[in-house]
This record gives structure tokens, C-alpha cells and sequence, in this order.
């Protein structure tokens, strides 16, 4: 397995994972997962030759991105690495690949020193996150609802 950075080039691999992370990873378009790469400070992927295994996505602050969450961590933090998205095939999990791909981005974020942010739904729940955020040092820093849908917000310094 080698991590490297994404290329827009892998923007179809990178939505047909996404799609089997639903409904925890959010539903997004191919076209919007392009955008996500053009706003992203830092992008990675996990790959076995040219398959991508899993992936993160990585935001910094002052992007016109708008989904309301990180617009939330924007609001309330000044410096910060936004994990948009992170998230492994359905084939290729409990093979620490998520582990190693947060592994990279805490080298980046303490390259740049600030914080890494995420958010985990809470409705739909989705426990599987919450224990993966909190065993690599996530701590809460806030929920927010958004009608239907109600959010963690997490914090890992």
C-alpha cells in the first residue's frame, strides 16, 4: 500500500467509495468531488498500484466551500485542517487504512501547526465513526442540527 496525493484523475474512484460510505460520508456529486479536490490544502489516497483502496480530503480555512459544517469550524476557529471527507472501500476496511490515512494528516496538520477538525453524524447516528474519531484523539467540540440531520463536531489538537 503506498499513500500519495489524489489527482483529479481519481475523482470517479474517490465518489464510487464515497458512495458506499453513505450515509456517513455525505452525499455528494462526481462533479462536487472535483470541486472538493480544487478547495483542498491536502488530499491523499491510499493505493495498491493505480486501485484506490480509501481516501481523505482536507480543507483549509478562507475557501468559498459551503457546507454549513465547515463553515461552523470557520466561525469558531481561526487556523485549522478540515477533514472533509475520509473514507476506505467497503472491501478494503479493518485493514487500518483509515489509521494511516489520519496518519498523514496529522504529519501535515503538525507540519502547519493547527488543530484537525471533522464532524461525525449523530442523526443518522453513525457509532462506528464516533469510536474511530475518538481512538485517534478527537474530542467534541460542539453539535450542531440541521434539521433532519444533527452533527459532532470534533477536534483533535
Amino acid at each position: 500500500m503506498e499513500i500519495r496525493p489524489l489527482r483529479l484523475a481519481d475523482s470517479h474512484e474517490i465518489w464510487k467509495i464515497n458512495e458506499q460510505g453513505l450515509p456517513g460520508t455525505g452525499k455528494v456529486s462526481e462533479d462536487e468531488i472535483v470541486d472538493l479536490l480544487h478547495y483542498s490544502s491536502f488530499s491523499v489516497g491510499a493505493f495498491d498500484g493505480e486501485v484506490l483502496l480509501g481516501f481523505v480530503i482536507c480543507l483549509p480555512p478562507g475557501t468559498s466551500y459551503g457546507s454549513p459544517n465547515y463553515t461552523w469550524f470557520s466561525q469558531n476557529y481561526n487556523d485549522f485542517l478540515y477533514v472533509d471527507r475520509i473514507a476506505v472501500s467497503l472491501d478494503q476496511r479493518n485493514r487500518m487504512i483509515g489509521t494511516e490515512l489520519y496518519l498523514e494528516v496529522f504529519k501535515q496538520a503538525a507540519n502547519l501547526g493547527v488543530p484537525v477538525t471533522a464532524e461525525v453524524n449523530l442523526r443518522p447516528p453513525n457509532p462506528d465513526s464516533v469510536r474511530f474519531h475518538l481512538r485517534h484523539d478527537f474530542v467534541e467540540v460542539g453539535q450542531v442540527e440541521h434539521g433532519h440531520k444533527a452533527v459532532i463536531m470534533m477536534l483533535r489538537d
